[in-house]
C-alpha cells in the first residue's frame, strides 16, 4: 500500500512539474510583447542543422532551448523584414551549415529578395577552413566580413565514396540487391568494390552541374570571370588580407565593430535575433493575409503509417492532402519535397491523394535538397514542378533486397535449423543466400513497379513512356539538368512555387495569401496527449534520427524506390 501511494505521490509531483514548466513557457513566450528597435537591423545565425520545416512542439523547446533552425522560419521573416520599415539591415552569421546545396540556395534567393528592397545584407564569417557551400550562399550579401585572424577554404567539390564490400566480405555479409536500371545505384557502395560505369557517369555529371553552378553564381556577385574564381577555387586557402586583395571579402573586422556597419551616420542602430522577430506575426506588416493557400512539408524517408521525426509517413501525409481538397477555403496546395524516396507502396499512395486534391484545386511542387525516386513519385501529379539548380531528383528506378549474414553467423557460431510451408517462406531471412530462381522473382518484382513509375511518369510529365525511360532507369539529376530535359517546370525556390499556385489558382500575382502550414506547431498540451511522442527522437542528433528512420522504413517495406545514400560531395 505504501508504495503505490509513494508512486501516485511521484506521479502527481511529476504532473506538477511539467505543468509549472508549461506554464512558464506560456508566460514567457506570450506575456510580453514583442518589439523591435525603431531602427534595427535583424540578426541571424546561420550553422549546424538545417532542417525544412521541424515539427516542433513543446518538449523540443525545453529540450533543445528553442525552434530548431528551419529554412521555413529563415523564408518567412525575411519577408517580414524586407517589408518591415524598422528594419534597416541584415546580419548572417554564418558557420558549417548540415544541409546540402539546394537549402543554401533557397535561402539565398531570400536574401537576394530582402535585398532587393533596397536594405543592406553583411554575412560575417569567423573561421571557415572548408567553406564553398557557406561562402556561395555569403554571395548573396552586400558586403562579406571575416574576423582578422580567421581564415577559410575554398576548396571545391568531391571527395572519396566509400565502398564496403570487401569489408562486408571478410565480415561474411553478403548485400544482395536487385535494381532497375543501373544507375540505380543507391545499394552499390554494399554490393560493388568501386564505380561501375554508369555510377561514375553519373556521380561525374552531377559534381559538374551543381560546380558549374557554383561557379557561376560566386563570379556573377563578386564581379569576376568563371575562370578567375576556378582558380581561386585552386588555390584553396586563404587568410585575413589574403582574401581581402582576391577580392573574395570586403572586409576584416572584429565581432564588436559589426554594428558600426548599420549606423546611419553617428545614430547607432538596434538590434533584433530571429527568435524575437520570429513572434512578430506576419500580419501586422501585411503578409500572410489574403486567400488561403496549403503549404504543405513532406520530409524525409516515404514509409506507410504516420509521421515520424523528420520521416514522411503516407497516412500522415495523405489526410493533409485530403483536409486540402474538401477545404473549399483552400484555393492552391504548395508541397514542399525534401525526401530520397521509399517504400513503393507508401509513395504511390501520397500520389493517389495528390491526383485527387488535383482534380479540385491547382497544387504546385517546390524542391529542396532532395526529391527522387520516391520523392520524384509524389511529385508527379502536380500542375507544375519546381526546382533549385543544384536540387537531386529525377532516379526513376526501383530497389529491392537483403543481407545474407550466414557467412557471419557461421564466424560466430550462430547455428539456425528451419522448419517451413512454402519453397519460399523464408526467401528474407539472414540465414541463407537468395537462389537464382529467387533473384528472378525479385527482378520481376521491382521490373513491375518500375513500368508503373514509367507510366506515371509519362503521364505526369506529358511525356512519351519511351523517351521517360531512357532518362529513368535509376539515374539522378540536378534541378538544372531536371529542367532542360522536362522532368521539372521551373528552376527557383517556395517564393516561385507560391507565385505559380497564385497564378494557377486565378489569384492576382500581387495579392498577399494566408499560408496553412502542415505540420501544425504542437502546443504544450497537444504534445502531452499526442500519440506519438516523438519529441524524444528530436532531441537525438541528427545521425542517429536518420539511422532510426531508415531502420523502421527497411523493416517495414521490402520494395523501394530510394535515391543513394550517398554521392561523394
Amino acid at each position: 500500500m505504501k508504495t503505490r501511494t509513494y508512486v501516485l505521490i511521484f506521479i502527481l509531483i511529476f504532473v506538477a512539474l511539467i505543468a509549472a514548466a508549461g506554464a512558464a513557457l506560456f508566460f514567457v513566450g506570450f506575456a510580453e510583447r514583442p518589439s523591435v528597435p525603431a531602427r534595427a537591423y535583424l540578426e541571424i545565425g546561420l550553422s549546424g542543422a538545417l532542417a525544412e520545416y521541424p515539427e516542433t512542439n513543446f518538449w523540443a523547446a525545453l529540450v533543445l532551448g528553442g525552434r530548431p533552425l528551419a529554412v521555413h522560419d529563415i523564408w518567412m521573416n525575411l519577408r517580414k523584414a524586407r517589408v518591415d520599415g524598422r528594419i534597416t539591415g541584415l546580419l548572417l552569421r554564418i558557420g558549417f551549415l548540415e544541409c546540402d546545396w539546394a537549402k543554401c540556395a533557397e535561402i539565398r534567393d531570400a536574401i537576394l529578395e530582402f535585398r532587393a528592397s533596397g536594405k543592406k545584407a553583411v554575412a560575417f564569417i569567423e573561421e571557415a577552413p572548408e567553406f564553398d557551400k557557406e561562402y556561395y550562399l555569403a554571395t548573396a550579401c552586400d558586403r562579406i566580413i571575416l574576423h582578422p585572424l580567421g581564415w577559410f577554404g575554398l576548396t571545391g567539390m568531391g571527395g572519396p565514396t566509400p565502398f564496403f564490400k570487401k569489408a562486408l566480405d571478410k565480415l561474411g555479409v553478403r548485400a544482395e540487391f536487385e535494381h532497375v536500371e543501373e544507375f540505380k545505384t543507391a545499394a552499390n557502395e554494399l554490393t560493388e568494390s568501386g564505380f561501375t560505369p554508369s555510377h561514375r557517369e553519373m556521380t561525374t555529371s552531377l559534381l559538374e552541374s551543381r560546380f558549374d553552378e557554383y561557379v557561376r553564381a560566386v563570379a556573377a556577385a563578386r564581379g569576376k570571370t568563371e575562370d578567375e574564381v576556378k582558380a581561386l577555387i585552386d588555390t584553396a586557402f586563404f587568410q585575413g588580407e589574403e582574401a581581402v586583395k582576391a577580392g573574395l571579402i570586403d572586409g576584416l573586422l572584429y565581432d564588436d565593430q559589426l554594428v558600426d556597419l548599420f549606423k546611419a551616420g553617428s545614430q547607432p542602430a538596434g538590434r533584433t535575433t530571429l527568435a524575437e522577430y520570429d513572434r512578430i506575426d506576419p500580419a501586422s506588416l501585411g503578409l500572410n493575409t489574403g486567400r488561403r493557400v496549403a503549404l504543405i512539408y513532406g520530409q524525409g524517408p516515404i514509409h506507410g503509417g504516420t509521421s515520424l521525426a523528420q520521416t514522411m509517413g503516407s497516412t500522415t501525409v495523405a489526410r493533409w492532402f485530403k483536409e486540402a481538397r474538401e477545404d473549399d477555403g483552400i484555393a492552391a496546395v504548395v508541397f514542399r519535397i525534401d525526401s530520397p524516396g521509399g517504400s513503393a507502396v507508401a509513395s504511390d499512395a501520397i500520389w493517389r491523394e495528390i491526383v485527387l486534391c488535383k482534380a479540385r484545386k491547382p497544387v504546385v511542387v517546390s524542391m529542396s535538397d532532395l526529391a527522387g525516386s520516391g520523392g520524384y513519385w509524389i511529385a508527379l501529379p502536380a500542375n507544375k514542378i519546381v526546382a533549385q539548380p543544384q536540387t537531386l531528383t529525377g532516379s526513376i528506378g526501383v530497389l529491392s533486397g537483403k543481407f545474407d549474414l550466414s557467412g557471419l553467423f557461421a564466424k560466430l557460431g550462430v547455428t539456425s535449423e528451419t522448419i517451413a510451408r512454402g519453397e519460399h517462406a523464408d526467401v528474407y531471412s539472414p540465414f541463407r543466400a537468395m537462389t537464382g530462381e529467387e533473384r528472378a522473382l525479385f527482378k520481376k518484382q521491382i521490373l513491375w513497379i518500375y513500368e508503373r513509375f514509367l507510366d506515371k511518369a509519362a503521364e505526369g510529365r506529358g511525356m512519351a513512356r519511351e523517351a521517360i525511360d531512357k532518362i529513368g532507369r535509376g539515374r539522378v539529376w540536378t534541378g538544372r539538368q531536371a529542367r532542360e530535359i522536362g522532368l521539372v517546370d521551373e528552376i527557383g525556390g517556395l517564393s516561385k512555387a507560391i507565385e505559380l499556385a497564385k497564378s494557377l489558382a486565378g489569384i492576382p500575382v500581387r495579392d498577399e495569401v494566408k499560408l496553412v502550414v502542415r505540420p501544425k506547431r504542437t502546443s504544450f498540451f497537444g504534445s502531452i496527449f499526442a500519440p506519438r511522442l516523438s519529441a524524444s527522437l528530436r532531441a537525438l542528433p541528427s545521425e542517429i534520427r536518420r539511422a532510426l528512420a531508415w531502420a523502421s522504413l527497411l523493416e517495414k517495406d521490402r520494395t523501394w524506390a530510394i535515391m543513394p545514400l550517398a554521392l561523394g560531395f
